[in-house]
């Protein structure tokens, strides 16, 4: 072989080699957990909050990622309504409420104002939010990512150094297939499930029994057959609901609520898994 057809294989072969991505922490931060489940409205948003709160009563600092770009929640779930102030043309400060850093593009839009964007907009808005925000001195940031397994997920799988994720789903068959590509999804990128949550598991009635309305197990035998770990399971509960609505995490107003130290036993489990 040749000197130049040898060079021309060596092209070939880097060209055709798989690319490989470098994964950066986000500034500012020590650890990064996703809050994360391939189906919509399973509660992910809710957890997410929650979870942060229950963290930080562990005794850790927290900040908040709202990743929804289409369908921003945090704004409601901590009533902020302010506009995150610019450093030097180049940055973007975070909200803080209750000790936690806070970023939204919700923050950034009207309430009411749809993002009809495509997706090298939504990833331009993730590589915004991760690296254009000066997060100061956090222990965690908790991601509350979007539905599906598209540009965001990618996004942060290939070029975010993520150190866990958990999964919600609410415990009927429809919402376990998407979770189920999920979790496959993670396995394929690389990023460490920490475990599942079943969320919306049972209602109490006010008779004290409980009742399973979207079915029972469902979670927890996923979790067993991808060999992953169950974290405990959340349930539909009317003060869990009214906090979301007030913008007062339950975790944070209600510490010692029956709820709430469901989310700290998980909480546990999540910070142990980063020692």
């Amino acid at each position: 072989m040749t000197e130049k057809k040898a060079e021309m294989s060596q092209a070939m072969k880097e060209k055709l080699a798989p690319k490989k991505f470098v994964k950066n922490p986000i500034k500012g931060t020590k650890y990064t957990l996703l809050i994360s489940s391939a189906k919509g409205g399973v509660g992910k948003s809710t957890f997410a909050v929650n979870i942060a709160f229950a963290l930080q009563n562990l005794g850790l600092k927290i900040g908040i990622l709202d990743a929804d770009v289409y369908g921003p929640s945090l704004p409601k779930l901590m009533s902020l309504n302010e506009k995150p102030k610019s450093e030097e043309g180049k940055y973007l400060v975070p909200l803080e409420k209750y000790d936690a850093q806070c970023m939204s593009m919700g923050f950034l839009v009207e309430e009411t104002t749809p993002m009809i964007w495509r997706g090298p907009m939504v990833i331009s808005a993730i590589k915004t939010m991760t690296e254009k925000v000066l997060w100061k001195n956090l222990d965690v940031i908790i991601i509350d990512m979007p539905p599906g397994t598209g540009d965001t997920q990618l996004t942060f799988a290939q070029q975010i150094k993520v150190d866990g994720a958990v999964i919600i789903s609410t415990p009927q068959d429809l919402a376990l297939l998407d979770v189920k590509r999920g979790i496959e999804m993670f396995d394929k990128t690389g990023i460490k499930i920490i475990g599942l949550v079943d969320n919306m598991s049972f209602f109490k009635g006010d008779d004290g029994k409980d009742y399973k309305i979207f079915g029972e197990g469902g979670v927890e035998k996923t979790a067993k057959e991808y060999s992953k770990e169950f974290l405990g399971k959340i349930p539909i509960h009317k003060d869990l609901r009214n906090s979301n609505d007030n913008g007062e995490p339950l975790t944070h107003s209600a510490p010692d609520h029956e709820v709430s130290l469901i989310f700290k036993d998980i909480a546990e489990k999540i910070k142990q898994a980063f020692q």
